[in-house]
């Protein structure tokens, strides 16, 4: 029997220490703990593809929580039996001790661990999809006090006033005052037009 841990996060960003360390914590060799870090959107997760490939009948995997195995309700069960039952490897959910299918392997012991498995299975989908609403909830009650999102608009130079009449004349061009105020050729116009106001705001279309 080999023992190996899985690991995930969400982002090349978020840090994978804390599920390390619980795998550093329970021996699981270096070499055999399989990380990955990218969203589980597509389920394309290439340290979990070579970790699947590698367990064997009898083998054990550790990870830290149920939602490493999947995006939703289905993908977790569908995993969850592949694994257990079409591989034959064990599996133990460090923060919820239920779910070690080492333990009360008599058909009680399996009905405890599939119950127990589709409720947490049901509850990440379910915390997943609170956090989308509330997300969605907080940029609509954001933009709803005029909060802007992306970047922020760059600053207009003092003097592109001058540039915008100086390239209205000619006496400049588009490269140059483009060059000049540093904006995009779709800014540069965009700037161009709030300079002028209203009254000339169908001027200097592409």
């Amino acid at each position: 029997m080999k023992i190996y841990g899985y690991v995930r996060v969400s982002s090349a960003e978020q840090n994978e220490e804390r599920q390390l360390l619980a795998m550093r914590e329970r021996d699981v060799p270096r070499r055999n703990v399989y990380v990955d870090k990218q969203s589980g959107a597509d389920f394309q997760r290439p340290g979990y593809a070579r970790l699947v490939r590698r367990l064997r009948r009898g083998d054990l995997l550790l990870v830290l929580s149920i939602d490493r195995l999947g995006r939703n309700y289905e993908e977790i069960q569908r995993e969850w039996r592949r694994l257990t039952k079409e591989i034959g490897a064990d599996v133990c959910v460090l923060d919820m001790p239920l779910l070690d299918t080492r333990q009360g392997k008599d058909l009680m012991g399996t009905f405890i661990a599939d119950l127990v498995l589709q409720i947490l299975s049901f509850a990440a989908q379910n915390e997943r999809e609170n956090i989308r609403v509330r997300q969605a909830q907080g940029i609509a009650a954001a933009k709803a006090r005029g909060q802007r999102f992306g970047r922020p608009r760059r600053p207009v130079p003092p003097d592109f006033g001058e540039t915008v009449r100086l390239w209205r004349e000619n006496r400049l061009s588009l490269a140059e005052a483009m060059a000049l105020s540093g904006f995009t050729r779709s800014t540069f116009y965009r700037r161009a037009r709030e300079c002028a106001g209203p009254e000339n705001s169908g001027q200097d279309t592409i």
